[in-house]
């Protein structure tokens, strides 16, 4: 169990799930739970497909590889850097093959409707900076920008290279993300592995350092990983149906996943973890407790929380 929800002294609900640790020797430091059952790596992919598309002649700034590497709440900053990011190679966001959607972050889409827009676009989506580094790259190179998502495209051929090769294997077919680009399987462990690799291995250091330094562009402030990055000496992706990876610099790669998608309970259970790993500092604690421990609201107020339940085994 990763976590479990508290209400005026009832638990309400358990949260299952999976956590490793690996260190940057690709050993196994500590774990929790099913360490081999299969989850898709999602958004947490989006730091070594952004180092490719960087590899392959994108030129993105700090700024820029931070939204490259994003899941982003559509806020302001973001879609201006977005924008940026396909006018300086001559394209705007029909380029995108991304699908339209509103922004997540909180307060983005209620600005968008009171600016007039009715429909959901592209450039909005929380992965089209990603979207924007990988045209960049198919510009660079020559390769058709039509039909970059699919997986029998060059770039994404090279990104599955670079992924299988962080993970240490292959682990079978693709299925296809909801931004469009293909998606990995991956186990905690070689998860992890993948992450302990990003905060030491200098092919993929300006991804690392883009995430650490810019955690408001590479997630929305709302959301764990952010925190995460700003506490530690890490950095911190989410995917989508609730896994988390951690990338601490010259020290472990740490996944969690939580089995039921729930992520109200992954920043719960991943900080818990990292402390449990010696990792998190008397100040860093209480920086963190508000996503460590989230209240349980009734009425407006707190009637209890979110609660740890992480017991690493080594």
């Amino acid at each position: 169990m990763l976590a479990r929800v508290v209400r005026n002294d009832l638990v309400e609900a358990v949260h299952d799930g999976v956590v490793a640790a690996v260190d940057i020797d690709g050993r196994l430091v500590a774990s929790t739970g099913d360490l081999e059952r299969p989850f898709f790596l999602r958004s947490a992919a989006k730091p070594f497909q952004a180092t490719v598309s960087q590899e392959l002649g994108a030129r993105l700034s700090m700024q820029q590889m931070a939204l490259a590497c994003a899941s982003h709440g559509g806020q302001p900053v973001h879609i201006a850097i977005v924008r940026a990011m396909l006018a300086e190679v001559g394209l705007d966001e029909s380029a995108l093959e991304c699908p339209p959607a509103w922004p997540f972050g909180e307060g983005a889409q209620d600005q968008l409707v009171a600016a007039g827009h009715r429909e959901p676009r592209a450039i909005w989506h929380n992965c089209s900076g990603k979207h924007a580094a990988m045209v960049r790259a198919c510009v660079s190179t020559g390769w058709p920008i039509a039909g970059y998502v699919e997986k029998r495209h060059p770039l994404q051929r090279r990104i599955a290279e670079t992924i299988h090769e962080v993970l240490g294997e292959n682990h079978g077919p693709v299925g296809v993300d909801g931004c469009g680009v293909p998606a990995f399987r991956v186990n905690a462990r070689s998860m992890a592995g993948a992450y302990a690799k990003l905060g030491n291995d200098p092919r993929f250091g300006p991804a690392w350092v883009a995430m650490h330094s810019q955690p408001a562009l590479t997630s929305d402030t709302s959301q764990p990983a952010a925190h995460i990055a700003t506490w530690l000496d890490a950095a911190a992706k989410h995917g989508a149906e609730a896994c988390l990876g951690v990338a601490v610099r010259n020290r472990l790669g740490v996944a969690a996943k939580v089995w039921d998608g729930s992520p109200r309970a992954v920043g719960v259970g991943m900080v818990a973890a990292l402390d449990q790993l010696g990792l998190v500092s008397a100040p860093a604690r209480e920086g963190l407790h508000g996503i460590s421990h989230p209240p349980v609201l009734g009425g407006g107020v707190p009637q209890g929380a979110i609660e740890p339940m992480v017991q690493l085994t080594w």
